[in-house]
């Protein structure tokens, strides 16, 4: 099983080999360098990609400051879910932190999926509420945790972000400024030495 059946099995559930074959099949290979957009606000979101590799920030401008919603990784899916569902402008922007390399379905094909896998509906429907439970986990993260309980959280599970992306993008996606981020860093590895 290549590392795109994988995935899709994962997120939306386990499907014949046959559905496997015809959802793999709309897939396309794409790649993006550095810098590029896979998305910018405001354009609609024609597409899903899952990520083979490289890192993808996605993030929103907003009157005085970027806001880092998340940095994805390979082995997850991206794309603006709202954009692409609905056909509105989408609201963040997608940028290559890295070079990347992309598996993706067009919107069209994707929405084309309901008509030739039987039960499709019903593994679009796990995928979409295993999208909202991990935001729902995030929310409560946020509000739950300390600034402090948020770092260590995400550091427990991301070590290897941290030498990867800048730290002001992980910052704001903790919902810290970058001097709390720092002063929380030093200290823990301060802790460490």
């Amino acid at each position: 099983m290549t590392a795109l059946e994988q995935n899709i099995t994962n997120y939306f559930g386990v499907m014949s080999q046959d559905s496997l074959q015809v959802i793999t099949s709309r897939f396309h290979s794409e790649t993006l360098k550095k810098g590029d957009y896979f998305l910018k606000a405001g354009k609609p979101c024609n597409k899903l990609s899952f990520i083979k590799s490289g890192l993808l920030r996605v993030y929103k401008q907003t009157e005085d400051k970027e806001v880092t919603q998340w940095i994805s990784t390979p082995g997850y899916f991206l794309t603006d879910l709202s954009s692409l569902l609905f056909e509105s402008p989408a609201r963040w922007n997608i940028e290559a932190l890295t070079d990347a390399e992309l598996f993706t379905i067009s919107g069209a094909d994707y929405k084309s999926i309901g008509t030739i896998v039987p039960n499709w509906h019903e593994l679009e429907k796990l995928f979409i509420a295993k999208c909202f439970t991990f935001l729902e986990d995030r929310v409560f993260t946020h509000l739950s945790m300390t600034a402090e309980e948020r770092y260590l959280h995400f550091f427990e599970y991301n070590k290897e972000l941290f030498n990867q992306v800048p730290l002001q993008y992980i910052a704001s996606m903790l919902g810290m400024t970058p001097e709390t981020f720092s002063r929380i860093r030093n200290k823990q590895l301060s802790s460490t030495s």
